[in-house]
């Protein structure tokens, strides 16, 4: 099944707190042929920061998206900005040495005050700052210690590490032994986010067509893509679908996959969400199936969770997220939950983004595995700098080990679903 409309409606973001919350301009599809110099197919985060940098360095450029702006995981997902990647720099060190890791960091770095810089310019976007980490068990605390002490030490990062009655001060769950407090994070409202980096672009010149779907590439020394109303012949392509992408491109699929995360929206708490968080601050925590949650501007507890191995989404999205979110806050069982959605987000085996060129004229950026708000955007950067001839940011990107899945795109589904069902067990016996 295409993944662009197995869970969602042709056109429409999804039923969010986010879109109830904006005002989201349509643009029309594309219709008849157009000559570009880059093509971008995917309107989030990643295709619409290539947008902008290109149209600002004056080419001209198509964004092609077969929903909406800011229509996947760019506009629905939990707004988190996160340090570094998912996975720590001393395991990058391990597998790349020093000075690739090093590297690495500085490129993430760079990532996140992009959209700082950004967002201050936006500020409807609601950036804010502080991200937490929490922590189950003794093990995954001798482990969060081990990376602060290296990262303050050999990266001059520093992050608090807390514990069980600091943190439980900060994040008021009993359910953790302690955590940290990385004030180089943040937290966001995604598809506003989304929608300013969509007017930015077009200010500087991009066009952008909404409810247009790719269906068929054909590369050549110039690209051909087939629309249902139109086509595009274009000097180079930037493929930014991640977990939406269809099998048009076995390099990145058999890389990159989809899998389903839920989200639910409260009521305003406005009196209460003190109750939850001592601060305004996004949280995550050690589960495999990660528990990851923070505040909106106007107070509403955003929740985000639970497990779904299935193409489509549950029957039922709602009972089984609620329940975690109450077996971590009893203190607020029971308010009215206003907003519950789902959406896909691409990972891969490693859980480390795949951002690299795929052919002579055709780049990809896609596989962000839930740390994408600030890397996805620094990946559309890169490899619009690489189609203008700078190839060092897409180059660190490149140095990222992302193997294909075992067995390949048929395979890779039933393989990982074993094992996230596998971990997910451990998660609920506390293995």
């Amino acid at each position: 099944m295409n993944p662009l409309y197995r869970n969602d409606r042709p056109g429409h973001h999804a039923p969010s707190y986010y879109a109830a919350s904006v005002t989201a301009p349509e643009r029309p599809p594309l219709t008849g042929a157009i000559k570009v110099d880059v093509a971008v197919i995917g309107a989030g985060f990643t295709g619409l920061w290539a947008a902008k940098t290109l149209s600002e360095a004056g080419r001209e450029v198509v964004v092609l998206d077969a929903h909406r702006v800011g229509f996947g995981a760019s506009g629905r997902n939990g707004g988190q900005v996160h340090s570094g990647f998912n996975m720590g720099q001393r395991a990058l060190e391990e597998r790349l040495g020093d000075d690739r890791a090093r590297t690495l960091w500085d490129l993430s770095e760079k990532a996140k005050a992009q959209l700082r810089h950004f967002c201050a310019a936006h500020p409807e976007t609601e950036y804010r700052p502080g991200i937490a980490h929490g922590e189950y068990d003794a093990f995954d605390m001798a482990e969060l210690r081990l990376e602060a002490d290296h990262m303050a030490r050999r990266y001059g990062h520093e992050i608090d590490v807390m514990d069980k009655r600091r943190f439980g001060d900060l994040v008021k769950s009993p359910a953790y032994v302690g955590g940290m407090l990385d004030p180089g994070g943040g937290h966001l409202h995604p598809l506003a986010y989304a929608l300013a980096l969509a007017r930015v672009a077009e200010h500087a010149g991009a066009v952008i067509h909404e409810r247009t779907e790719v269906t068929d590439i054909a590369e050549g020394p110039r690209i051909h893509l087939e629309t249902p109303r139109g086509r595009v012949e274009a000097g180079h392509v930037i493929v930014a679908g991640n977990g939406y992408l269809p099998n048009m491109l076995p390099e990145v699929n058999r890389r990159v996959m989809p899998i389903n995360s839920f989200i639910a929206a409260t009521e305003p708490l406005p009196d209460r969400w003190k109750e939850v968080l001592a601060r305004d601050i996004a949280v995550a925590d050690s589960k495999f199936v990660v528990n990851y949650y923070r505040f909106s501007g106007d107070k509403r507890f955003l929740f985000g969770g639970r497990e779904s191995y299935s193409i489509g989404f549950p029957s039922d999205i709602q009972t089984a997220l609620i329940a975690r979110m109450e077996r971590l806050f009893p203190q607020i069982a029971g308010v009215r939950i206003d907003h519950v959605w789902g959406g896909s987000l691409g990972i891969t085996p490693t859980r480390l983004p795949h951002v690299a060129r795929i052919g002579p004229n055709i780049l990809s950026g896609a596989g962000f595995s839930g740390q994408g708000v600030a890397l996805s955007g620094m990946a559309g950067r890169v490899m619009a700098e690489a189609v203008l001839g700078q190839e060092d940011g897409l180059a660190t990107f490149e140095t990222l080990p992302v193997p294909s899945f075992p067995g390949g795109t048929a395979l890779r589904a039933p393989i990982l679903t074993l094992a996230m069902t596998w971990f997910a067990l451990r998660d609920r016996i506390g293995f």
